[in-house]
């Protein structure tokens, strides 16, 4: 269906892999409406827990194809481009989120079941713009992060301004930005870019290993509001995000989830939660 990534299931993960091995997986205008289609896809199956991101080849993801940026106003591609929207127009995410997240690909924080970003090689630009707005980073050993925008003549893109002084402090978040110098995988496991370290060989499975922890101990839907309050309260004074919190905690008590959680604690059994209803 697809020609730019592969979507296959592996149990309870949908495993998502940039298929353009020989350009370290750039991205096209054609791939995002792909992306964007296929992790719909992932979001509305529901014997999908979480969803893995990963690339072909040596690399995650090395940005935007240069060759699409230099076409960027080539009449043919852009009329290629918005036939494929048509055809790949199915959207993920929960809209009630609301505007902050409908803006890029901030869409991948609103989406209902967790992302992870398993970066197998090279993350540069928008590639590495993707792992951040994913839930959880997996990296192999062998992995390289640049921005790489400063060298570009351009600024920080993709929701990077907002995420990355977020995820590792605005100092850092200037040096990376500034520089644009390589960070391996050691460094970004210590400053807090990635949350795992892993061999080359097993980072993907290990991604695959933590959804499925989630598929056989975790309420799907505790998962989701879960997601929804760390991003949303991060845009929140505390006032209002304990406010929210109080009244998803009083909704919680009514699931029948609560009432399943509880009785397998005391049955000593695995629990049977209920799955996640998309629109």
């Amino acid at each position: 269906m697809y020609e730019s990534i592969t979507l296959e299931n592996v149990s309870a993960t949908a495993v998502l892999t940039f298929n353009r091995p020989a350009s370290l997986n750039a991205f096209t205008y054609p791939m995002m409406d792909e992306f964007k289609h296929a992790l719909a896809t992932a979001e509305q199956d529901d014997t999908v827990t979480g969803i893995v991101i990963t690339g072909a080849g040596r690399g995650f993801c090395a940005g935007m194809d240069m060759n699409a940026l230099g076409t960027l106003s080539a009449t043919g591609e852009q009329e290629g481009a918005e036939s494929l929207k048509e055809k790949f127009k199915a959207s993920p995410g929960d809209s009630s989120m609301g505007e902050d997240f409908t803006s890029g690909f901030t869409y991948l924080m609103t989406i209902r079941k967790p992302v992870i970003a398993a970066v197998n090689g090279a993350c540069a630009g928008l590639g590495m713009s993707i792992a951040l707005l994913c839930d959880l980073r997996f990296c192999a050993d062998s992995a390289k992060f640049v921005t790489s925008f400063s060298q570009r003549g351009l600024v920080a893109e993709h929701g990077q301004s907002w995420i990355l002084p977020r995820v590792i402090g605005p100092s850092r978040a200037l040096d990376l930005l500034w520089s644009s110098r390589r960070v391996l995988a050691d460094e970004a496991l210590q400053i807090g870019l990635v949350d795992r370290v892993y061999g080359a060989d097993e980072v993907l499975s290990r991604a695959i290993e933590y959804v499925q922890q989630l598929a056989d101990s975790a309420a799907p839907v505790s998962l989701q509001v879960m997601k929804r309050q760390i991003y949303r309260h991060m845009n929140m004074s505390l006032g209002d995000a304990m406010a929210e919190s109080t009244q998803l905690m009083d909704e919680s008590l009514l699931r029948d989830d609560f009432k399943e959680g509880v009785a397998s604690f005391m049955e000593k059994r695995a629990p049977a939660f209920s799955k996640i209803k998309t629109d």
